[in-house]
């Protein structure tokens, strides 16, 4: 018995009039068949949404045997119901690795006998699914009304996408490129399905037992939705799935405007907290209200990407993933983040960008920002110095042993590196950062090249200029102890020489 408006192929099996004998696919011919269409075409399936009877009187079908095969695969990767031969007409013999894989993949291919036109089939399919017409259309204006629950606001993308699944009669599920989480509470689709998201947008829409199609975003695609037939619904086909889609881009779109306006928000305060605009009540009300904790101390990290511009929302959105508050001011190319002093926040934030991090020491949170802003602009420096991707300021274990009185601070740097460092200002020597990276690298020179990008030579060249202008010899343990005291000076003191500090 025909369901209204459903049709499958053994239905049509079924029916005296059509006189369809089965050649291969049992195992298919469950499969419900939405149109019956005439393709003489080898490779149909750009054009297809899936649940097709392709019907051809064999132009298509190619005769060597890996091409059958590959034809087949294609019309079935589609969602293609069913291939309908035409007797006695151009089809080729079927080959046995055509016909096998018909079997395997429970493909149904069927033979139409000469007095029975295509017309025929496609007059029948028309009238089993005309039914299903109102049903979709229905079904369509009620997605649309997924609009009116998104800006009233009243329902969570969970909520939202359930009501859909009703609607629709498709399993929905949502995902990044990456197959990561979406949209929040939306599954991501799964493992056994994984393989059907697409690695390009411009990917057929139809994969087996339904859709997946692409959510777009403010800079293209951004992921996307799956939806997979639902046992004993009755779906609504692509036109529904592509509203769906829709749905989840505006749902996208609301989100994104939601987090620019904080994030904006953020930038404003760190801004000012950066120029010491603001009292410590009011610092500790809007940490407070942008999720910061009143007791854990806080750092300020600078990141500068290494190939490409900073980005904000990656950065924003690696730390909103983990759970984690946070500020973000953009500053030229460099990114300042204010966050709790935290292993998790590092991690992510480490891991958002290929991007080189300095961080300052961790400080309570009503202290003023410009220390750490100073301790974080160094550790960057140091950390592009060395080619390492993260440096904290007070890392190094020497500073624990240098005396606290920066009278004797500015004396040593002044003694040992004041020359070098007068140098380097007139002639951009960068003698003290090169001798600086060669000792953190044990005096391997070929190392400490590649930190810095230059020749192993030109290094060395300057080492010898370093000894000639301080007038310590880098081989001799006591001038050595000396300078390596006086770098680490200037480590603590960024100041110790009097030169003008970065602001």
């Amino acid at each position: 018995m025909v369901r209204e408006g459903v049709i499958r192929v053994e239905d049509l099996l079924r029916s005296p009039a059509l006189q369809l004998r089965l050649i291969a696919g049992e195992p298919g011919i469950t499969r419900r068949v939405a149109w019956a269409h005439v393709s003489e075409l080898e490779d149909p399936t750009p054009w297809l949404f899936g649940s097709e009877m392709i019907m051809t009187t064999g132009i298509a079908v190619p005769r060597s045997s890996e091409r059958q095969r590959a034809y087949l695969e294609r019309l079935d990767d589609a969602g293609v119901a069913c291939l309908a031969l035409s007797e006695g007409m151009m089809v080729p013999p079927l080959t046995k690795a055509f016909l096998t894989v018909a079997g395997e993949r429970g493909f149904p291919v069927v033979e139409v006998p000469i007095p029975v036109p295509f017309m025929a089939i496609s007059q029948e399919v028309a009238a089993a699914t005309a039914g299903d017409t109102g049903q979709r259309l229905n079904a369509q204006l009620q997605v649309f009304g997924a609009v009116q629950w998104l800006a009233a606001g009243n329902l969570s993308a969970r909520e939202i996408f359930a009501r859909l699944e009703r609607l629709s009669g498709y399993s929905l599920y949502a995902c990044t490129l990456h197959r990561g989480p979406l949209l929040d509470g939306v599954p991501v689709p799964p493992p056994e399905s994984a393989h059907l998201i697409p690695r390009a947008p411009i990917s057929p829409p139809t994969v087996p037992g339904g859709y997946v199609l692409p959510v777009s975003g403010p800079r293209g695609t951004v992921g996307y939705v799956l939806a997979l037939e639902s046992p004993d619904a009755n779906p609504a086909g692509v036109s529904v799935v592509q509203h769906i889609a829709t749905v989840a881009a505006l749902q996208l779109s609301m989100l994104a405007h939601e987090r620019e306006m904080l994030r904006r928000e953020g930038a404003e305060t760190l801004a000012e907290m950066l120029q010491g605009g603001l009292d410590r009540a009011v610092v500790a009300r809007r940490l407070a209200a942008k999720g910061f904790s009143a007791g854990p101390a806080l750092l300020l990290a600078v990141l500068r990407p290494r190939q490409e511009a900073a980005d904000v929302d990656r950065v924003a959105d690696a730390l909103a993933n983990a759970g984690l508050p946070c500020l973000i001011l953009r500053q030229q190319d460099e990114l300042f983040v204010l966050l709790h002093d935290d292993d998790r926040a590092r991690a992510a934030l480490t891991g958002a960008l290929d991007a080189t991090v300095g961080l300052s020491r961790p400080f309570p949170a009503d202290a003023p920002l410009a220390v750490a802003r100073r301790e974080a602009l160094w550790a960057l420096d140091r950390a592009a110095e060395a080619g390492r991707d993260v440096v904290s300021y007070g890392d190094d274990r020497t500073e624990r042993w240098l005396t606290s009185d920066s009278a004797d601070l500015r004396a040593l740097a002044e003694q040992v590196l004041g020359a070098v460092i007068d140098y380097d200002a007139a002639h951009a020597g960068d003698l003290v950062a090169s001798v600086r990276v060669w000792l953190e690298h044990d005096r391997q020179t070929d190392r400490a090249a590649q930190a810095l990008h230059i020749h192993p030579n030109t290094l060395l060249y300057r080492v010898r200029r370093f000894e000639q202008l301080s007038g310590h010899s880098l081989t001799s343990t006591e001038s050595l102890a000396e300078v390596w005291l006086a770098l680490r000076t200037t480590a603590a003191v960024p100041d110790a020489v009097n030169r003008p500090a970065r602001l």
